[in-house]
């Protein structure tokens, strides 16, 4: 019977995300691909220190125990080939348990996920995160200067979500940003008892909530947030939203306009994902950070 990823958590992680490969990259956008490939080559021996998502996904790989894999992190690269050597044998030496990767050299790997039934796609590369939204899958642009805070809760993975335009869509910001706060108040209001229309990152709360089932088998407990702007009435909408999902958080802050980050300091995530990069530019201080450049507020890049 062919292997399968049916019902695991797939996250998809190009090589900058999972290891510090700056110096490197330098390298590529100064000289060009062969001298960042004779770089990589001659390094073999010399273990890649970690990069921002690395945290991530070691404590996503702690789900895993024998036979039983709830988890799968494959190595999704522009890298070639010759490159993904070093990537793999730098997770090897970390103890990250990698089997997989596809390697595309300099060609947007995004095309790939499909096959991979991922449930999120991390990447320091704008224009490959792009695509792979503009094609309905969940992805976020990571950026290697981020503050990690993991370490803070090695037996807990955190992880914080924004709501509109993560993990609902942006039928709603739509309307603030249009019409305006009162507007946007009284539409809420008017349809609290509607569920909001799911966001690219729905599935990874719900392969999440999944992997929070498993209980006292795992070595690693998942704690969940949702860190929005909204504020009452609004905030009604996105709990019955929830609900009716029938998916928890464990908290939810409603902070009405104030500065996300310094609530997301206090949380401490390993991760946290908003849609807008001025969000991301104070929060990445404090927590590891995705800009999912997704809706209304991005349309203009995309």
């Amino acid at each position: 019977m062919p292997a399968s990823l049916e019902g695991k958590l797939v996250v998809a992680i190009s090589s900058r995300a999972l290891f510090n490969f700056e110096k490197e990259n330098e390298v590529f956008e100064r000289e060009g691909e062969q001298p960042y490939i004779g770089v990589q080559l001659s390094s073999l021996d010399l273990p890649a220190a970690e990069g921002v998502a690395f945290p991530l996904v070691k404590k996503l790989l702690a789900f895993n125990s024998g036979n039983t894999h709830r988890v799968e992190v494959v190595i999704l690269s522009k890298n070639d080939p010759v490159s993904g050597l070093r990537v793999f044998r730098s997770a090897q030496r970390a103890g990250l348990p990698v089997e997989r990767g596809v390697f595309t050299r300099g060609r947007s790997p995004y095309r790939y996920l499909n096959a991979l039934h991922a449930n999120l796609f991390l990447s320091t590369n704008e224009t490959d995160v792009l695509r792979a939204i503009s094609a309905g899958y969940p992805a976020a642009i990571v950026y290697p200067q981020s503050r990690s805070v993991a370490e803070q809760h090695p037996d807990e993975i955190r992880i914080a979500f924004d709501g509109d335009g993560v993990l609902f869509s942006d039928e709603a910001e739509r309307v603030y940003q249009h019409e305006g706060l009162d507007a946007f108040q009284e539409h809420e209001s008017l349809h609290k008892n509607r569920p909001l229309p799911p966001g690219l990152f729905k599935p990874l709360l719900e392969a999440l909530q999944g992997l929070r089932s498993v209980g006292s088998e795992a070595p690693m407990r998942v704690r969940t947030a949702l860190v929005t702007a909204r504020s009452a009435p609004a905030h009604e909408r996105a709990i019955r939203t929830l609900m009716d999902w029938n998916i928890g958080v464990d908290e939810a802050m409603f902070l009405g306009g104030l500065d996300k980050s310094a609530f997301l300091r206090e949380f401490e995530p390993d991760f946290y994902f908003d849609d807008q990069r001025s969000h991301i530019d104070s929060a990445r201080e404090h927590v590891a950070s995705g800009h999912v450049p997704f809706g209304i507020t991005n349309e203009e890049k995309k």
